[in-house]
């Protein structure tokens, strides 16, 4: 079997294999960080995982903060007391872990401790990145225990506004971490639901980077690799959580994915993020429940590419056989078919279907859609998920 530890330096330091969280203290050093902010989640502040790690921390005496204010999908307000917790503590760095929603916040604490503008002066529109000091950015040692959105190798984080309900990209080139760690057992512990969401967010920003108009051959094929990875792993590791080797690639596929979305992404996530915003749902699995709903509704301008990506992946058929791939790996992972049997009591009216539509057209995501999305085809494809109807 391939050896499953290595290190890696792109898109950032990455060390990658089993039992790596050991290395934490020299990834700091490597960072450049003397007191860290151990930023991380609530529910994962309460499990083994975290303790250990912070064990690890107190056993190479560095003196650290711990914030877990972050709600599954972060708000300003966690930024806020993040930042307070940062400067109260005197810390230089950040070490962002958990899943995406502490990855993204933790990077967004190292960044916005050293600004002076509001936060969303720095959301990824032209070049509103420039607007930030970034000799202010403090250092970051990401440390995933997902395997999904690969924030842990991105350059930004996700914010929701609560006041307009819209889910904002913060961009900034300093905001990738110096050093990753990537521990595929630190995901052992990890739910089914987590494992399929996740999971499901990965294959999500693989195949949307794909299918993303323009040329980039580097993104294109490191997207097509990752895609294979998650339909080969993500059913292994769903079905037994202790399968450390695909538990391994999936973590891999979640890295290749943020690298490849460079790129772009689509449809997908520019109807998931209003969704998200507005009813509070998994990012991952929301992914899931609308890329059957996207890909039949990107067929005419993407037949042809996923031809190549299934025979690629072993898949008969060209698009249909993907497709039917698509669907059987939801089966198989237990996610909700309809929009509704995501969200209990779905009663969603003409003008919040409009307002959801409108709100995925002007997303950033949006631009990267192989088909140009309007109010019109973002409103048909979220009835679609709506009903359960595919073609």
């Amino acid at each position: 079997m391939t050896r499953l530890t290595a290190n890696w330096s792109f898109p950032t330091a990455i060390r990658f294999g089993p039992g790596r969280i050991a290395e934490l203290p020299e990834a700091l050093r490597m960072a450049g960080i003397a007191r860290p902010l151990f930023v991380t989640d609530p529910g994962l502040a309460r499990l083994p995982v975290v303790g250990r790690a912070l064990a690890i921390l107190t056993e190479a005496n560095i003196a650290h903060g711990v914030f877990s204010e972050v709600k599954p999908n972060p708000v300003e307000a966690n930024l806020t007391a993040g930042v307070s917790a940062f400067a109260t503590g005197g810390h230089d760095g950040v070490i962002a872990f958990g899943g995406g929603s502490a990855l993204d916040l933790g990077k967004l604490i190292a960044f916005q401790a050293g600004q002076t503008r509001p936060v969303w002066d720095f959301e990824d529109v032209g070049d509103w990145w420039t607007r930030a000091d970034a000799e202010a950015v403090a250092p970051i040692v990401a440390v995933p225990t997902t395997a999904g959105t690969g924030s842990e190798v991105g350059r930004a984080g996700v914010l929701t506004n609560e006041a307009t309900h819209t889910k904002k990209v913060i961009f900034h080139p300093k905001m990738l971490p110096a050093v990753v760690i990537a521990d595929p057992e630190l995901t052992v512990g990890m739910p089914p639901f987590i494992t399929a969401g996740t999971g499901m967010d990965a294959l999500a920003h693989c195949l949307e980077a794909y299918c993303a108009p323009g040329f980039h051959p580097m993104a294109d094929g490191i997207a097509a690799e990752g895609v294979r990875l998650v339909l080969e792993n993500l059913p292994k590791a769903f079905l037994d959580g202790s399968d450390i080797a695909a538990r391994a690639r999936m973590m891999a596929a979640a890295a290749m994915g943020a690298t490849a979305f460079q790129k772009g992404l689509g449809a997908i996530h520019a109807l998931s993020h209003p969704v998200g915003a507005l009813y509070d749902t998994h990012h991952g699995m929301t992914n899931a429940v609308f890329m059957p709903y996207v890909l039949a509704a990107n067929r005419p301008a993407i037949d042809e590419r996923i031809a190549r990506l299934a025979a690629y992946c072993g898949i008969s058929g060209g698009f249909d056989g993907f497709f039917r791939t698509v669907l059987a790996l939801r089966d198989c992972l237990e996610v909700p078919h309809r929009l509704g049997d995501l969200i209990a009591g779905l009663d969603m009216d003409a003008d919040r279907k409009e307002l959801i539509a409108q709100m995925a057209i002007v997303d950033p995501t949006a631009g990267g859609n192989p088909v140009a999305l309007t109010t019109e085809g973002a409103r048909s494809i979220l009835e679609a998920a709506i009903e359960g109807a595919v073609s």
